[in-house]
């Protein structure tokens, strides 16, 4: 079944609207008929709106409620993953795959062994592509929210925007292996309401000089066993325990 967001205006009582450019799709590129079922949400709404299609107008696809579920869909915790720039179009597989998993925000992060570098003019298009591939991962995994991607940040910058984060996490290739025991600890430990900070380095891991500042932040490093991960995975391998531990 196709979901899609609408603003809490376009609700009223059992008609419900449907604009912008989900318009054009439904109508042209999924060519859904009269009477088709859909799933309406608000952003970070509580409710999901069960409709069928009842009528098509020049801007906007008119419907009718059938029912209301108050199923919570999202994670007690809201989890934050701090990616470092990777190379070629691998965000955009760990934005949809991360946003699939549950993840409240993405922050692409510019480390110190970053290939990637983005101008400005370049970034503001990389995030606005970054932001439709999280509201179509959204939609597909019947999310109650769109997590937002922001803008590029400096790894200075990001960890302090992470300052009133609960857990601080940063998963480290050089961790001593015998800290598997702590990282199965500290993650199992995670009560639900916390919010928790991913830190995920670039192809090329992270600099000493970040591991330190980080650590001096109050991060924890981590150990994800004998293997290592490439950057792509690495984030998505702690979402998925987390997912696990937490629901």
């Amino acid at each position: 079944m196709y979901r899609f967001f609408v603003s809490p205006e376009n609700i009223c009582g059992n008609d419900i609207y449907i604009e912008g450019q989900d318009v054009n799709h439904i109508k042209n590129v999924l060519r859904m008929r009269i009477g088709e079922e859909v799933s309406v949400v608000t952003e970070g709404g509580d409710k999901e709106y069960r409709c069928e299609i009842a009528g098509y107008e020049d801007k906007l696809v008119r419907l009718k409620l059938r029912f209301i579920k108050e199923e919570d869909v999202e994670l007690p915790n809201r989890i934050y993953l701090f990616q470092g720039l990777p190379k070629g179009d691998k965000m955009e597989l760990i934005i949809q795959k991360a946003v699939e998993l549950g993840v409240y925000e993405i922050i692409p992060v510019c480390m110190k062994r970053s290939v990637v570098k983005y101008d400005k003019k370049k970034e503001e298009s990389k995030i606005a592509r970054f932001n439709g591939i999280s509201e179509a991962a959204a939609k597909q995994s019947m999310r109650r929210i769109i997590p937002k991607v922001t803008g590029v940040m400096s790894f200075i910058d990001a960890v302090g925007y992470c300052k009133d984060i609960d857990v601080k996490l940063l998963p480290y290739e050089l961790a001593d292996m015998d800290a598997m025991e702590h990282t199965r600890e500290l993650l199992s430990g995670i009560k639900k309401g916390r919010s928790v900070a991913l830190f995920i380095g670039p192809e090329g891991g992270f600099d000493e000089a970040e591991v330190s500042l980080a650590k001096e932040s109050g991060f924890d490093t981590i150990t994800l066993g004998h293997r290592i991960l490439r950057t792509e995975t690495a984030g998505l391998a702690v979402l998925s325990w987390l997912v696990y531990l937490l629901e």
